[in-house]
């Protein structure tokens, strides 16, 4: 292996791992590195679809009894498929090409206590019915691999970890943090979130719950979401390193609006717009909402408010100007029932009765439709909202891939898009096509998008997609809101600028040269 691994650790969820892994991936892009992210597993209904790659690092044979998707290194391809947002954006910031060894291991929750395993982008029935904790022999090998590889076709890999690597209950399971950072030898970064409080505990525990092989992997404290004098925290860095021998290199101030967009939780539960607010967009948070990620541009759109909605309450005070927006959803009619139970079923169906512009994604699309049927077992069956003349069937093959589409005339509040080439991506089992009884009394529902990607009611107020990505493509930012966002390659470059300025001198370069204690 050639390549120098860095690795993200946390002392909880939502320490800040995903974005200092992004923001390292930029820095040491910028010093004319070749780097890739890595995150061995990642739990997440946020992804996206990368494209087949091809492998030039495989020399060796696959571990006796190892069940590798692709084939195996013989073969010098990887299948396109699914991996998590946060890896996919962290390639990009690595001036990388995003592929599925960036993240083997893709856990998509479904239910409480079920999730679909994507396993080197592709879904495995297999593994998504085995208990989780006997998954770990099994993908183990095909997580090494994947990071041997990159490994060796790599000057640094930026590894992210998950949750904390201290769970002593995880531990004898553990393929995301610790046996990851031994096997690459990673020089770690152990992130605390301070405004949460007892940073200097939680950073401390974790440390002293580490064996003594991973404690020496340790190589730095990170202070995250800093809020005043940072000069009020001594003596407790020194303190720290006195109990430990790890310093603290950075402590980074709070930054509300970086541009990135979120991985696992939905943005602030209301927006603050940029200058006069002219439009409210209203996007349901269902409980398996996926893909909110692509709702980050929105948020920047001058005079836009984002605004997250669970309750009927929330939607009585919007104009027939305001969007609703239903997004996608790993659970289609587990979502549908649960809007019903919070009268949001009603609350959209008013919304649209007024005229008020609806627009469905992916998941969303299906329910705005008159039913979902699912002769498969693989989402369940139920009435639609009846708001698209439409109908889904569930299929076992999944349609995951990368589309380039232009929308054919469409009217009312979406008229702006007519003529305009889009890009996206596809991620569904359900495959939509309009009622063959409606059709035929002449409620036929209007194609706006080629091969079933896009459909309109009669009235024009109701558009359902399956595309991904819709509001990520400048093009129809332009022709939606005639201004454009900041850019990803901006935000990246604004990541790593904050973390060259916040980390203690030459910290960054040194380790990746090895030479920061202890």
């Amino acid at each position: 292996m050639r390549a120098k691994a860095i690795m993200v650790l946390g002392t909880t969820s939502g320490a800040g791992k995903s974005w200092l892994t992004t923001a390292l991936c930029r820095y040491y892009a910028n010093q004319g590195l070749k780097v890739a992210p890595f995150k061995a597993q990642n739990m997440s209904n946020n992804a996206r679809v990368v494209a087949p790659t091809l492998v030039a690092s495989r020399t060796t044979l696959p571990p006796e009894g190892a069940n590798f998707p692709w084939g195996g290194p013989a073969e010098n391809c990887v299948p396109g498929g699914e991996i998590g947002s946060a890896q996919y954006f962290q390639a990009l910031a690595a001036r990388a090409v995003p592929e599925v060894r960036m993240n083997p291991l893709l856990l998509k929750p479904e239910k409480d206590t079920q999730s679909q395993v994507i396993l080197m982008g592709q879904v495995n029935t297999e593994l998504s019915r085995m208990a989780w904790r006997g998954r770990s022999a099994s993908v183990w090998p095909v997580i090494a691999q994947a990071l041997d590889e990159l490994m060796a076709e790599n000057d640094v890999v930026v590894i992210e970890g998950a949750g904390s690597p201290a769970e002593i209950n995880l531990k004898d399971s553990d393929i995301v943090n610790m046996r990851v950072a031994l096997h690459a030898h990673a020089a770690c970064l152990l992130v605390t979130d301070i405004d949460r409080g007892g940073a200097f505990a939680h950073l401390y525990g974790t440390w002293a719950m580490l064996d003594n092989a991973e404690q020496k992997l340790i190589k730095g404290f990170v202070l995250n979401k800093f809020r005043g004098d940072a000069t009020l925290l001594a003596p407790g860095p020194q303190m720290l390193q006195n109990l430990t021998s790890v310093p603290t290199v950075a402590t980074l101030p709070m930054w509300w609006q970086h541009g990135l967009p979120e991985e696992d939780g939905v943005f602030d539960a209301s927006s603050r717009a940029t200058g006069t607010v002219t439009k409210t967009i209203a996007v349901i948070a269902y409980p398996r909402i996926s893909n909110l990620d692509e709702f980050q541009p929105l948020k920047n759109v001058p005079g836009i408010r984002l605004q997250w909605v669970r309750s009927p309450s929330e939607l009585a005070g919007l104009s027939p100007a305001d969007w609703v927006i239903l997004p996608g959803s790993k659970h289609t009619s587990g979502d549908l029932d649960w809007l019903r139970a919070q009268g949001l079923d009603r609350a959209v169906a008013e919304h649209a009765g007024r005229g008020g512009a609806v627009l469905g994604i992916c998941g969303g699309l299906q329910m705005l439709g008159e039913a979902l049927i699912d002769t498969h077992g693989i989402d369940g069956n139920g009435p639609g909202l009846g708001l698209l003349p439409v109908v889904t069937m569930f299929e076992p093959a999944k349609t995951v891939r990368h589309r380039e589409a232009g929308f054919t005339a469409v009217s009312g509040p979406w008229s702006a898009l007519s003529g305009v080439m889009v890009r996206g991506y596809e991620i569904h089992h359900g495959q939509t096509a309009p009622h063959s009884a409606m059709a035929a009394a002449g409620d036929l529902a209007q194609a706006v998008l080629p091969e079933g990607l896009g459909w309109q009611n009669a009235a024009g107020n109701v558009l359902g997609v399956y595309l991904h990505g819709l509001f990520e493509d400048p093009a129809v930012l332009q022709a939606l809101f005639g201004a454009g966002t900041p850019t990803l390659d901006s935000v990246f470059e604004g990541l790593a600028g904050y973390i060259d300025r916040h980390f203690e001198p030459s910290v960054l370069n040194e380790l990746i040269a090895g030479r920061v204690a202890p």
